[in-house]
């Protein structure tokens, strides 16, 4: 996977010109490689992205934002199975922009023991932890979380859009292997392969009223905050990668897709200010973006008011 993002060059209030010869370049790459686009607020104008309730992605408690690896007009997401076509697509677009964009920063990633159970697709992080198991098990049941719908008082176009946040994560892998096996799994509230600490299966989710006190999975870590009522599942969807950029610099390309920004992932990211893993995380990077819908003619609705 690799993940570019695009300031464009173009300062006009909203150069959709632009966008649509953007768009126009990703249509023609081979097929071979999925590609989505997410926009940014920045793209917008200042009327049409607050009513679209987007803005830049806030800072959250402990992050530390590197402005060179954060926001953007554009994010361009590549995925294939194999690296080499990844590059050639991202290396054919850029040629084929034109003057009207510039690589704002890119980050390439990769999902470890990628694999299928249950419906859900899951992965391997740096912490050597299977993650994905809070994701629908169902294709209906995905749409409902990250899909907008036309009674969420979002502009037309939007409907059948969603918003992706993009977390540039980075881990503390040697200080994270110096704890043994236990306290990891005291720290993320699950064992390495996804089993609950009570023993509940992966694919269920335990109930947590039967542990008031956190005696069995401590109230701090991390599925108890991210996740406290398993009859109310949090609104998003994950599709998580892990990177390596050497020297030390490894960690989560953390995504996830949600049809309201504030009731998906900023309510789970409010509950995990005061986790017991936050000292083995710096949140480096990232952003806010909407996904447009799959119907064509969003842009030209745009363009026509």
């Amino acid at each position: 996977m690799r993940i570019l993002v695009l300031d464009s060059t173009r300062r006009e209030p909203e150069p959709v010109a632009a966008l649509r010869h953007l768009l126009r370049s990703i249509e023609r790459l081979p097929t071979s490689v999925a590609v989505g686009v997410g926009i940014g607020a920045s793209w917008f104008t200042e009327g049409r992205a607050r009513s679209l309730k987007l803005a830049a992605m806030p800072g959250f408690a402990g992050d530390v934002p590197d402005p060179r690896h954060t926001h953007g007009d554009v994010l361009v997401q590549f995925a294939s199975s194999r690296q080499s076509p990844i590059a050639e697509a991202a290396e054919s677009l850029r040629g084929a922009m034109g003057s009207g964009w510039r690589v704002r920063w890119q980050l390439d990633g990769f999902r470890p023991d990628n694999r299928a159970e249950g419906g859900r697709g899951l992965a391997r992080n740096p912490f050597h932890f299977s993650e994905g198991f809070g994701n629908p098990d169902s294709e209906r049941e995905t749409r409902q979380r990250v899909l907008i719908r036309a009674d969420q008082g979002l502009p037309e176009w939007s409907v059948g859009g969603s918003f992706q946040v993009v977390r540039i994560v980075q881990l503390a892998t040697e200080l994270w292997d110096a704890d043994s096996v236990k306290e990891q799994e005291q720290l993320i509230g699950r064992r390495r392969d996804g089993r609950w600490l009570d023993g509940t299966p992966a694919d269920e989710r335990p109930d947590f009223a039967t542990d008031p006190k956190g005696r069995m999975t401590p109230l701090d870590s991390h599925v108890r905050l991210a996740a406290p009522n398993r009859r109310r599942p949090p609104p998003i969807v994950r599709r998580s990668y892990s990177y390596d950029r050497g020297n030390g610099d490894t960690g989560l390309i953390f995504s996830c897709f949600q049809r309201d920004l504030r009731t998906g992932f900023e309510a789970v990211q409010k509950r995990l200010e005061h986790e017991a893993m936050a000292k083995y995380l710096l949140t480096t990077g990232g952003g806010y973006f909407f996904v447009p819908p799959t119907s064509p003619d969003w842009l030209e609705k745009i363009a026509s008011k």
